[in-house]
């Protein structure tokens, strides 16, 4: 015979259970995220997202989910449609982070300024898959440039080492299909959008249909025209043969590992600053409640059923902190002129950063540059990236005081960080005081896009090497312009039932 007390504490168990169950299946277009992913999926991503914050017994959130889960198939390689489960324990004090008083609460993020802290907003429309699918698209940034018959060969002309990519069309509103792969190529191919009515252009490529898209090489006046179907997918393999598009988010953190111990040779560079990754490792693990606080919230929060008592609407716990293992710096240091010389300082050498210590490499300063970089590197070789070698430049070196004078960096009691490149001739500063490793990643990441201004490499800190007339110039090596335009969306023709989106075609 099962007890009574049994009996209500197996319910009590089974209703946990179902508290606790997602809203959303496994096969849902809807991207399911814990408080832990937010920061990487979300809001480090260059996509423009729409969040569900709900729970699974909230008769709201179950109305909702026909709808949300449409608008989620029809923004499918546009936009993120992503849902937070509230009612999980774990995700409890990030929805309080977040401002989540009710449910369901529906907030559109997109891109800010400054990579890992983007525009939070509210979203207060209908709660209808077509309402939903016309907010996200019209929060989509616009690095597509519009382009006349009169203003085309001025277009072309800029930064010619930069492939570009029109779409001819016979609309004059740009779709946000288009103005997503932009985004995917920022810095890679300068996307722009002709009306068909532009007949010396249409004339010039020989467009015989709307809409077309073709592909201009950098150095090159043939353009390759794309005979697929006008989907996204399509379009970017098509625009991939130039280079592959921009990595939507940082990569999830590999998990801790035995790893083998480091060669002799980094762990006498390691060991200079053992120190870094202890005072450096707080800002590494960065929680998603965290950068919650980081973000803009433009309206405030309208909750539409009532609190569930169970989340704290005025939070007083801890931020969630993501588990992170500890970052051994693994930056080689180069105490002689002839390796920092064959490495990053020649004629023939692509881009270096180089961290110029000071006298006192044990610094704050110091550990902490080196441990940023350290971090960064390390990023990248998790998810096998090609990024270009970080150096460490002590004051041993007789080089560190040519870059200091040459460079007109300053003293030599301070972190300089500089990237260089010798074959192309140029060398940029970073502009920071403090090191970071979310500073410091944002101006690497600006280098390998190519932004920001660059400033010739004086000739006496190269090497031996090709005579400096047949070196690429620093001029050609200017930052590619995406010239953003304001533009208001042509209103979609109103679908037959309010919950159903259309496939879209808006090209």
């Amino acid at each position: 015979m099962v007890r009574p007390t049994a009996l209500v504490a197996a319910a009590a168990t089974l209703a946990l259970s179902a508290r606790a169950e997602s809203l959303y299946s496994k096969n849902s277009a809807v991207l399911q995220i814990s408080g832990v992913d937010y920061d990487r999926v979300i809001a480090k991503s260059n996509y423009t997202s729409i969040v569900e914050f709900y729970a699974p017994w909230c008769g709201h959130c179950k109305n909702l989910k026909p709808a949300y889960e449409s608008a989620a198939k029809s923004l499918a390689g546009i936009a993120k449609v992503a849902a937070v489960n509230c009612d999980d324990e774990a995700n409890k004090p990030f929805c309080g982070q977040m401002g989540v008083q009710g449910f369901p609460t529906l907030k559109i993020v997109r891109p800010g300024k400054k990579q890992g802290k983007p525009t939070v907003e509210d979203y207060q429309g209908q709660r209808q898959a077509k309402a939903i699918v016309d907010a996200v698209k019209d929060k989509i940034p616009n690095n597509v440039k519009r382009v006349t018959d009169t203003k085309l060969d001025e277009w072309l002309d800029e930064n010619k080492d930069s492939a570009k990519a029109i779409l001819f069309s016979d609309k004059g509103q740009i779709s946000a299909t288009l103005r997503t792969l932009a985004i995917d190529f920022a810095g890679i191919v300068s996307v722009a959008q002709i009306k068909k009515s532009e007949a010396q252009a249409v004339e010039k490529y020989g467009i015989e249909e709307y809409p077309t898209l073709i592909l201009i090489p950098a150095g090159s006046q043939d353009p390759i025209k794309y005979g697929g179907e006008m989907n996204k997918d399509a379009m970017v393999q098509f625009l991939s043969q130039i280079a592959p598009p921009n990595p939507d988010c940082p990569p999830p953190k590999a998990k801790k590992s035995k790893a083998k111990k480091d060669t002799r040779k980094d762990a006498k560079a390691s060991s200079k600053f053992s120190k870094a990754s202890a005072s450096h490792k707080s800002a590494d693990a960065t929680s998603a409640a965290a950068s919650a606080k980081d973000e803009t919230i433009e309206e405030a929060n309208k909750p539409t059923e009532s609190p569930d008592p169970n989340v704290k609407t005025e939070d007083t716990s801890e931020p969630i902190i993501i588990p992170e293992e500890e970052i051994k710096p693994t930056i080689p240091v180069m105490a002689e002129s002839a390796e920092l010389q064959a490495s990053c300082l020649n004629e023939q050498a692509k881009t270096c950063i180089l961290a110029i210590l000071p006298k006192d490499v044990s610094s704050e300063a110091a550990t902490t540059a080196m441990a940023s970089l350290a971090s960064i590197h390390k990023k990248h070789d998790a998810r096998q990236g090609h990024l270009f070698p970080f150096v460490g430049v002590p004051t041993s070196n007789p080089l560190a005081a040519n870059l200091l004078a040459e460079l007109k960096l300053g003293s030599d009691e301070q972190v300089h960080l500089i990237a260089t490149h010798g074959k192309r001739g140029w060398y940029k500063k970073y502009p920071g005081e403090t090191f970071g490793s979310m500073e410091v990643e944002q101006w690497v990441d600006a280098i390998r896009m190519g932004e920001g201004k660059k400033e010739k490499l004086p000739d006496s800190l190269l090497g031996t090497g090709e005579k400096e007339e047949a070196r690429e110039k620093p001029a050609d090596q200017q930052p590619i312009k995406i010239e953003v335009e304001e533009v208001v969306e042509e209103p979609e023709a109103p679908s037959e039932t309010p919950n159903s989106v259309p496939e879209h075609s808006e090209l």
